[in-house]
């Protein structure tokens, strides 16, 4: 694996080594083992976007592998814009070893990866987010000891996160479900991408939110309005208030269900606060699971 774009970009082999070394290395950190692999390594982190989750975890990762960080507001650097793609991308890679990028546009990703000489790790783009996409694998397979023949609901509109953890099920021989209210389905671009990548049909998508939960082994939810979508807020709030994920619902799943999460949560919205604080959640082991995640990915790339 030469970089991290996308979860279609990565092998269900490459997938299964992944959450194998995520799950050593989190076991190592609490038994206080060091990591090296990164000693004498610089990363940098570009960010378009505004980020907790992202920025820390990497940074974590990167501290904890042995490496250094470094950060670089998207506005300062001027990515596309300032400076070609290329050009920067060039430069870049004689700075540092690594490229973290949370950005607006895939394409950006695409490009640093084409014309940089270090790998790239796509920390979040408008078509993938392979890093959570990543730490969610990882949450259910702790929760249930695999992600094979496990049903995955994701409540929500299929967006980034939907398209990378429905890739990931997948590849991993889960069933994926996305419920949504009318015109919030995934994409033709994704449904043509998923063909052309996979051969498995195109995940199921219902507008049936009771009905998708009853058997569900996990129910995720994500915000209703992502940043750039601002002005779609008022529709998209009443379009998607029957689909609040809420003790009634979880009440139609069965008891053992895991509820997900990818954080932040606007709390009365899309989730209330006594599931995301219930005993079926597990959002926040998945919100640290980002952390071995991530180190298991510059694991491979930096051992390749």
């Amino acid at each position: 694996m030469k970089h991290f774009l996308n979860i279609f970009g990565v092998s269900a082999d490459e997938l299964r080594e992944l959450l194998k070394a995520a799950a050593r290395l989190k076991a190592g950190r609490k038994q206080g083992i060091p990591a090296s692999v990164l000693s004498g390594k610089v990363i940098a982190l570009i960010f378009e976007k505004p980020s907790l989750r992202t920025r820390v975890s990497f940074e974590a990762a990167v501290a904890q592998l042995g490496g250094t960080s470094l950060f670089l507001p998207g506005n300062e650097v001027g990515l596309g814009w300032r400076e070609t793609h290329a050009d920067f991308a060039r430069t870049m890679s004689r700075f540092v070893d690594g490229i973290v990028l949370r950005v607006f546009k895939h394409e950006t990703v695409e490009k640093m990866a084409e014309f940089g000489g270090v790998p790239i790790m796509n920390g979040l783009s408008d078509r993938s987010h392979p890093c959570q996409a990543l730490a969610d694998l990882l949450t259910i397979q702790e929760s249930f000891g695999t992600v094979a023949g496990k049903s995955v609901v994701f409540v929500g509109d299929g967006n980034n996160v939907a398209n990378s953890l429905a890739t990931g099920c997948g590849k991993l021989g889960a069933k994926f479900v996305l419920a949504c209210p009318p015109g919030y389905e995934f994409d033709e671009q994704f449904r043509r991408e998923y063909a052309a990548n996979t051969s498995l049909p195109v995940p199921e998508v219902t507008n049936d939110v009771v009905a998708a939960v009853c058997e569900a082994d996990v129910i995720y939810t994500d915000v209703w309005t992502s940043m750039g979508q601002e002005a779609e807020r008022d529709e998209r709030i009443r379009r998607f208030a029957p689909y609040q994920l809420n003790a009634a619902l979880l009440s139609k799943a069965p008891k053992h269900a895991k509820v997900l999460h990818c954080l932040p949560a606007h709390r009365g919205e899309e989730i209330t606060d006594d599931v995301i604080d219930g005993p079926q959640s597990a959002v926040f082991d998945q919100a640290e699971n980002r952390l071995h995640a991530q180190k298991a990915v510059l694991e491979m790339l930096f051992t390749a």
